[in-house]
């Protein structure tokens, strides 16, 4: 158990550490126990220095992936807030920064916009988009105008064993004390004043010293309490009491776990926060496995075809999907404007600008130009849809989509992909209204065609084995698990499969 004379002792080496050198600081802040405890012991030392001795800025950057638990987000933006005014009052060096993905990769627009499936085990994609980008931008850019900075993590070694493995690993590599290098960044030290401490040092120090930027470390407690299955927190009693420590906040819509455990104990220890079942609900529902593959094309990000264990990897979602989860999701946030709680009346689960690159994706490069999305925001939220860059570069709409869609269906309702040819082709001629936009058109049809002339997803498998069947005769490399498969001699289309269904999307961007 930590002491007092410990966290004395540990202020005074935050404190001589800061006063070491010139070398800016940038503290890690998530709203959670770990980060709070890690800002609040720097705070606490630094108040004690002399105003003439805090000459170099303290950054505290949180990062909002914009699909964080709604009751977690606003907990860490009004901490922010509170930050800001208490660090000008006190006359501290800290400075608040709110750091959010780029608008146009954001959760989203790849899963709505692009259509990536939902991340999993072997296509992780968000983690990188959503967090480590946005920090690594303000990262560098500090490091551009310092030369070097000096990172301040809660990491803790206690929290698993891969942790504290990786920790003792750069703590080998260390060339000051107390600093060990980033493995992905140049000139970036990191220190973690916590490293040695427990889920339970955590507690009983947020427990003993008051907040000094005037949050309530109690309501904290009582936020991880919530989102603790049995809604206890259990402290210093038994070793093997489970300590709501291990309560995990993140993204509400995260896929890489079985169940959101934390949101689900919010909602059963609570009636107040009942308003979030739907939450749980849609993310239970796009990330259904068992569900996923028939939601999307049985072609790639960029049209072709790639398969393996016999069937061909299935890529983007389709359109309708893509149009469904857009409407499901406005309806969740009016729903929550209008009968959650006062404070989430403003909420917005996605925002304008990304519901603006949607837009621009859908129509300018997956060559929809019915132009859907004004219209479902218009039909879930009962207002127009605010887009004053917008530039139609076109004169077809919706009239010309159901027009064009119905003689399709009349032709031959059994060509799956016949209506995305001819939209696709009709787009690409209308887009060319100029000799300076007609250059490579006959390219650009040509990619129409070649990603459309299969009349279903059996046609498109024996077309692509065809093809495997000739590199094969020709003595070219070839995926023997592929015919093994299709011959019956393989094992089953099993979980391995489809992570790699999902892991080889195709887009040209991974």
């Amino acid at each position: 158990m930590v002491t007092r004379e410990q966290i004395e002792g540990l202020m005074e080496t935050v404190r001589n550490l800061y006063l070491a050198d010139s070398i800016p600081w940038v503290i890690g802040y998530s709203g959670g126990k770990d980060s709070t405890a890690t800002l609040q012991l720097v705070w606490l030392a630094l108040r004690e220095l002399p105003q003439e001795q805090l000459k170099k800025t303290v950054h505290i950057i949180n990062t909002d992936t914009l699909v964080e638990s709604p009751v977690v987000a606003m907990w860490a933006q009004q901490s922010l807030r509170r930050m800001e005014e208490a660090a000008e009052v006190q006359h501290l060096p800290f400075a608040p920064h709110r750091l959010t993905p780029d608008y146009n990769n954001t959760f989203w627009v790849n899963l709505i916009g692009r259509g990536y499936p939902f991340p999993r085990k072997k296509f992780r994609w968000c983690t990188d988009r959503l967090k480590i980008q946005p920090v690594n931008k303000f990262i560098k850019e500090k490091l551009a105008e310092h030369g070097e900075i000096i990172m301040v993590l809660g990491t803790r070694k206690a929290e698993s064993a891969n942790r504290a493995k990786t920790m003792a690993y750069y703590e080998k590599k260390r060339v000051r004390e107390l600093l060990s290098p980033n493995p992905t960044l140049v000139n970036e030290l990191v220190f973690s004043p916590l490293a040695e401490w427990t889920d339970d040092d955590v507690w009983i120090y947020l427990m003993q010293y008051k907040n000094p930027w005037g949050y309530s470390n109690q309501e904290l407690l009582t936020l991880y309490k919530g989102a603790t299955p049995d809604n206890e927190c259990p402290m210093m009693v038994e070793k093997d009491l489970p300590s709501c420590g291990r309560s995990r906040f993140g993204c509400w819509v995260c896929t890489m776990v079985e169940k959101d455990k934390s949101m689900e104990a919010m909602i059963s220890n609570d009636d107040e926060k009942a308003w979030m079942t739907p939450l749980l609900e849609f993310r239970n529902e796009f990330g259904d496995e068992t569900q996923d593959r028939e939601r999307r094309s049985f072609r790639k990000m960029g049209g072709f075809l790639q398969g393996s264990y016999g069937q061909l990897h299935h890529g983007p979602y389709k359109k309708e999907i893509r149009e469904e989860w857009l409407g499901r999701l406005l309806e969740i946030q009016a729903d929550i404007n209008a009968n959650g709680p006062e404070e989430f009346a403003d909420l917005e689960l996605i925002t304008m600008p990304e519901l603006r690159a949607i837009r621009r994706i859908w129509v300018n490069e997956k060559h929809e130009f019915d132009d859907s999305l004004p219209r479902i925001y218009e039909k879930k939220l009962g207002k127009p849809f605010h887009d004053p860059e917008w530039f139609v570069s076109g004169t077809f709409g919706h009239d010309e989509w159901e027009t064009l869609k119905q003689v399709c269906a009349d032709l031959n309702p059994e060509e799956e992909l016949n209506f995305e040819m001819m939209y696709s082709l009709i787009d690409v001629e209308n887009r060319a209204n100029s000799l300076n936009q007609r250059k490579g058109i006959l390219d650009s049809l040509e990619d129409c065609i070649t990603h459309t002339f299969y009349e279903n997803e059996t046609d498109a498998l024996n077309y692509y084995l065809e093809r495997l069947e000739r590199k094969r005769s020709l003595g070219g490399k070839y995926d023997e698990k592929f015919f093994a498969h299709v011959k019956g001699e393989g094992e089953e289309f099993d979980q391995e499969a489809n992570e790699e269904d999902a892991a080889l999307i195709g887009d040209e961007n991974e």
